[in-house]
């Protein structure tokens, strides 16, 4: 036994030692059926679960730890105490059935709301009905340890059996656990992790965050660094307005922190909010000149503008600070083809390529400025070389077979087209290009079956294209032909 847990109560301020002793008092004259509610954090329940059989040695005291989420409870409570003397049952981890069926948006939950709710999680269903049950069968104290959105869960969804409750408890806490959970969380905090979490997960994450962020505990540092994650875990699941009201109040907090500015920046560029975005990574590069990544990000919110001349004095900032940022140059490139500077983009391509040879999305954009410079046979190489990083790019496969038309090269054309719709089987332009392909060939009834088919999926727009593409110039007084265009 880990000998600090033993000594937690000793350090609780007297109200809470007050609050914990009635909790010890409730559960020794409990005797029979009885539900207590007992508002937790993980931390704080595992040394309860230590503590709880030194303060009541006459009680039998079992632990039931549920790992993944159930619909039944009955049944494991049934098979766990069978042949056991139990007078007490701790369950931990119920939280886990509450976030498989949470079907509500994040936004929602950051705002705590439980009072419009409408769906039941299934294990709440199950105790509201089978409540009889666990009296008639099971003459026992269950002691529920839960987080406090998951004691709302009862209180609005699980009313009937909730109303049998023995007592609710706030297990007081330390600003020792507040600090270790709260690094805890911050330690494991990830972005490309989160983006690996299943939604329930993430719930999980979101919640947890939010309890600990209401400890009265909670030092200011700690808190803007969890109001960090809270938005970052948002933004991977597009709720960047949400994301945005956690960074706000993070910069009520600690106003002079360029990573938070960085972030709300981010999330209003995802939005679409682009001069409010400028707006944030000014106040980020205010505070820290040398941040790259934002010198870099203000030039795509620049560049979205169509502001393109400052959108490359801002990667030419960030490229001074990090001469080797692949992004920086990349973008620079997408700045300078928007400008019609096909040649200046290629050679800024071609420093992202050099520092990161697959990064696809440059050899992809390579090959359109080749393509506007008419060096058709050079786009095909940066084509080629986006399919064999990201043979899934349809986008790539679609340029390719356009620029092998222009070369004359129908059937590697069709090829090309072929591999975009075996991806992307209702890709119009790759339906629309192969009825080109097949028209320049002069193969009339092939030509009609696939331009049917890309009007068929988007018929104002390929109907359009057809009436003035000098492809189909040879079916054009095709009757069949004119019956389609109109």
């Amino acid at each position: 036994m880990n000998p600090n847990l033993s000594d937690w109560d000793d350090d609780l301020p007297p109200e809470s030692e007050e609050v914990y002793q009635d909790l010890l008092r409730a559960l020794k004259r409990k005797s029979g059926f009885g539900l207590f509610f007992v508002q937790c954090t993980p931390g704080e329940a595992d040394k309860f679960i230590v503590k709880l059989p030194q303060e009541i040695p006459q009680k039998k005291i079992a632990v039931l730890r549920l790992v993944e989420a159930i619909d039944n409870l009955y049944q494991p409570v049934a098979e766990f105490i069978k042949d056991k003397q139990v007078d007490i049952l701790l369950i931990k981890g119920l939280e886990y059935s509450l976030y498989k069926y949470e079907k509500r948006s994040f936004g929602e939950i950051t705002e705590g709301q439980f009072s419009n709710l409408t769906s039941v999680p299934h294990i709440l269903n199950h105790l509201n009905q089978q409540r009889e049950r666990f009296r008639d069968d099971f003459p026992i104290s269950f002691v529920f340890l839960l987080r406090s959105f998951s004691i709302n869960y009862f209180i609005h969804r699980a009313p009937d059996f909730f109303d049998w409750r023995s007592g609710v408890f706030e297990l007081p806490t330390t600003p020792e656990l507040v600090e270790q959970e709260s690094n805890r969380l911050l330690l494991e905090g990830d972005y490309e992790e989160y983006l690996k979490l299943s939604a329930e997960q993430k719930i999980e994450k979101v919640l947890e965050i939010k309890d600990l962020l209401a400890e009265r505990h909670q030092t200011e540092n700690c808190k803007v660094s969890l109001l960090l994650e809270l938005g970052s875990l948002l933004i991977t699941v597009k709720e960047y307005e949400a994301a945005i009201v956690s960074y706000n109040q993070a910069l009520k907090v600690q106003p002079a922190k360029d990573e938070t500015w960085y972030n709300r920046g981010n999330a209003l560029k995802n939005l679409g909010r682009y001069q409010e975005a400028i707006a944030s990574y000014d106040q980020a590069i205010k505070i820290q000149p040398n941040n790259y990544q934002a010198w870099n990000k203000r030039g795509i919110a620049l560049g979205n503008l169509g502001r393109y001349e400052e959108a490359i004095t801002s990667y030419d900032q960030a490229l001074k600070l990090q001469q080797n940022y692949d992004w920086a140059w990349y973008n620079r490139g997408i700045a300078l083809r928007n400008l019609g500077f096909n040649k200046e983009a290629i050679a800024s391509y071609d420093q992202a390529l050099k520092i990161q040879p697959d990064k696809h999305e440059a050899w992809y954009n390579r090959g359109i400025a080749l393509y506007n410079l008419g060096c058709n046979e050079e786009a095909i190489i940066s084509y080629d070389q986006v399919v064999k990083i990201n043979p899934n790019k349809h986008e790539a496969w679609n340029n390719r077979g356009i620029v092998l038309d222009d070369l004359g090269c129908y059937e590697e054309a069709i090829a090309s087209y072929d591999q975009v719709l075996k991806i992307k089987p209702d890709y119009h332009q790759a339906w629309y290009n192969k009825a080109c392909s097949y028209a320049l060939k002069g193969n009339i009834e092939q030509a009609l079956e696939k331009l049917q088919k890309a009007i068929n999926l988007n018929p104002d727009q390929c109907s359009k294209w057809a009436k003035t593409d000098s492809d189909f110039d040879g079916i054009r007084k095709d009757e069949r032909f004119q019956a389609l265009i109109q």
